[in-house]
């Protein structure tokens, strides 16, 4: 994405503070957009990441919710509507995964990764909605995974969160299509992120031969952002895993 594309537009990240999430941030900062770096637990992360992004020139905000919150994704929206603007660009990333069996699976974890995994992307679209519709235009790109057509590693759980966020991304797309709104998803695999540490041996899984990037995770979303004519698809990205 050319530098300076995004000026003038506001961003909101969820779960920016580290991996995918500030990936994704530091290339919308990269881009012109004033980004809004939303985090749960992280503050320091978070500061930290908002001051090295400070010299692209952009406007940063740090701003903590649970997303998975109705009352504190409002709070939220009006705390960076005010900071920024406006939010222009939602990338709903934040997400939770506690690898769980059949056996060992309980409702409190079912109920934890449905709230932060799905609930979230459902609550965080409702509320920039209205000043997307008013502007007649919008991103919204929501972070999937590959578990949502496959296996995955994490648990059945799992895979119905981010099954039902592409399901989301369908059905806001469909609806929001002649209003300048497009809504996308990346569904990413196996990607070099914490989450991944300890996991090496599921390289032996990926044709290609390493995990993924962050980077390279957010360099789909640029494209999501960038392309006004695609909506309601979901960019798979396996490293030759899987294809759809």
């Amino acid at each position: 994405m050319m530098a300076d594309s995004l000026r003038g537009r506001t961003a909101l990240v969820t779960g920016g503070s580290r991996g995918i999430g500030a990936a994704i941030s530091r290339a919308l900062a990269e881009a012109g957009a004033a980004v809004a770096i939303n985090y749960r637990e992280r503050a320091a992360e978070a500061t930290r990441l908002a001051e090295a992004l400070r010299k692209t020139g952009v406007d940063l905000f740090t701003v903590q919710a649970d997303v998975s919150q109705g009352d504190a994704v409002t709070n939220m929206v009006e705390a960076v509507t005010s900071q920024l603007g406006s939010i222009d660009i939602l990338i709903n990333n934040a997400g939770i995964a506690v690898t769980r069996g059949i056996d060992d699976l309980m409702e409190a974890d079912f109920d934890a990764t449905i709230a932060t995994n799905l609930k979230s992307v459902f609550l965080c679209t409702q509320a920039v909605l209205p000043a997307m519709r008013a502007r007649q235009w919008g991103r919204i790109v929501n972070i999937s995974s590959g578990a949502a057509r496959g296996a995955g590693a994490i648990g059945p759980h799992y895979n119905a969160s981010k099954a039902g966020v592409e399901g989301l991304t369908r059905g806001y797309a469909a609806r929001l299509v002649k209003q300048g709104i497009t809504v996308n998803a990346v569904a990413p695999s196996l990607i070099e992120t914490d989450m991944m540490q300890g996991q090496q041996q599921l390289v032996s899984r990926i044709p290609l031969g390493r995990f993924g990037t962050a980077d390279e995770v957010a360099k789909a979303v640029m494209l999501l952002v960038d392309n006004p004519y695609m909506t309601g698809q979901t960019i798979a990205m396996s490293g030759g895993m899987a294809f759809n």
